[in-house]
């Protein structure tokens, strides 16, 4: 017997591991591109000739820069005569043309951008949360509304999440009272700097995370002092290539030039407190909304819009009141869990509190901005809304009826962003007028395709 259980065991430890892990990884890998095809489906069919034309606007950035070869001193408008310093809006959306000279080039990239990032945050979420099925953890960041429908567009907040996945992970990981030791504290320094610097030249929101970087070195001088010139250097190191791209604007204009007058955008206005009081569509109900099913957002700007949807598509109205309603619920319920005093995760006290803090920390924020508390505006912010509400259901997903209601909500989600993006397609996006954009990139004029904003440095 013996011999035979020897035999058997040598046997086994003689296949190669791959052999072990192939038929794992393989079903892994194909729901990966899958995942990967229907993210960039969903961006394809965007809107991009509709609304404000700031999603067209950041588009013509990077045709500008890949038409007419000059430098993108200056990203996204603020308004027509405030501009964001920085090359790297006009990067992000110009250098794909140079590989690939076709309209659909910068939403392949942009789809890289946060469908990797995505994988980052599921497999940090997956490590924080293991008590929650990683197949759960994974498909929700992939098709929450926030994650699917809106960093896969055209629009410079799109850009923001790569960078705020990786600075505020990097940012928690550094903080003694929530870090789990998953990362090193180095690569967390890294990360924080190369995001800190990626954002500011894409959104005036980056101001908000400048209390989590201090935070972050208070903490690291306290418990060890002696390496926080080392820790701050891998900031430095972190932040360098993004950065960089901010020295020509400076250099060519001056530091009050470069500006872009950004600078003109802070102003005071105890009205402003009064704009965010409402709890739903204030500061606060919008933060929950990220981490919810908020379907409403996604299909029309008001009722009577969603309602002509519902009506043009009516096949999909129980997917959409299903949805709405465990968006709605999930917010309700987001908020009251707060209060519990108990939680599966020994760090639950922590993180509501580090959760309580960021909230407030908006509402500070936008009593000094020019801007309204819409979601977009503080978007960098859903990594952790998103991580709050897996410590809201860490404990109900550990019981076999709510993972099954959590995958009849994720399914239902992706039979409607289907038809959404059926319906985007041909309502909204480039493929309205495709070929005006193809003759744009040909005859190397970004004008073809229309004109930036009046008063635009770039």
């Amino acid at each position: 017997m013996q011999a035979l259980m020897a035999d058997d065991y040598s046997s086994s430890a003689n296949i190669p591991l791959s052999e072990h892990t192939k038929p794992r990884r393989l079903p892994f890998a194909i729901g990966l591109l899958l995942t990967f095809l229907f993210r960039l489906a969903i961006g394809l069919s965007s809107p991009l000739f509709t609304g404000s034309e700031d999603e067209k606007q950041i588009y013509l950035i990077g045709l500008k820069f890949y038409t007419t070869r000059n430098w993108p001193y200056f990203g996204p408008d603020v308004t027509p005569t405030i501009q964001i310093p920085g090359a790297l809006q006009g990067l992000t959306v110009g250098l794909p043309f140079h590989l690939l000279p076709i309209p659909e080039a910068p939403f392949v990239l942009l789809g890289i951008l946060s469908f990797a990032s995505l994988s980052f945050f599921a497999w940090y979420c997956a490590q924080r949360f293991p008590a929650i099925p990683r197949w759960l953890i994974w498909s929700w960041l992939f098709t929450a509304p926030w994650t699917l429908n809106f960093s896969t567009n055209i629009f410079n907040p799109s850009y923001v999440l790569c960078a705020a996945i990786l600075f505020f992970v990097a940012a928690i990981e550094t903080y003694p009272f929530l870090s789990r030791g998953i990362v090193p504290l180095r690569w967390a320094n890294v990360m924080m700097g190369f995001g800190l610097f990626w954002i500011m030249q894409l959104h005036l929101s980056w101001i908000i995370l400048l209390p989590y970087v201090f935070l972050s070195f208070y903490f690291q001088f306290v418990s060890e002092r002696k390496s926080v010139v080392q820790n701050a250097a891998w900031f430095l190191v972190g932040a360098v290539v993004p950065a960089s791209l901010l020295i020509p604007t400076f250099v060519n204009y001056g530091v009050a030039g470069g500006l872009g007058n950004t600078n003109e955008t802070v102003s005071f206005s105890v009205q402003h407190l009064l704009q965010h009081a409402n709890p739903i569509e204030g500061v606060l109900g919008r933060f929950l909304s990220f981490g919810s099913y908020e379907l409403p957002r996604f299909i029309g700007a008001n009722t009577a819009e969603r309602l002509s949807f519902i009506r043009a598509h009516w096949w999909l109205a129980p997917f959409v009141i299903l949805l709405t309603l465990v968006g709605i619920l999930q917010s309700i319920a987001m908020f009251f869990i707060w209060f519990r005093k108990r939680n599966g995760e020994k760090d639950w006290r922590a993180f509501k509190y580090f959760t309580l803090g960021t909230v407030l920390l908006l509402y500070v924020s936008f009593l000094f901005s020019m801007k309204t508390p819409v979601s977009h505006t503080f978007y960098l912010t859903l990594p952790v809304a998103m991580l709050y509400s897996f410590y809201c259901w860490n404990d109900y997903l550990q019981k076999k009826v709510w993972r099954t209601f959590a995958l009849i909500v994720i399914v239902g989600g992706i039979i409607f962003q289907t038809g959404l993006a059926v319906h985007n397609f041909e309502h909204t996006s480039l493929y309205l007028d495709r070929a005006r954009i193809q003759k744009a990139i040909i005859d190397r004029d970004f004008r073809v395709l229309g004109e930036r904003r009046q008063g635009a440095r770039y």
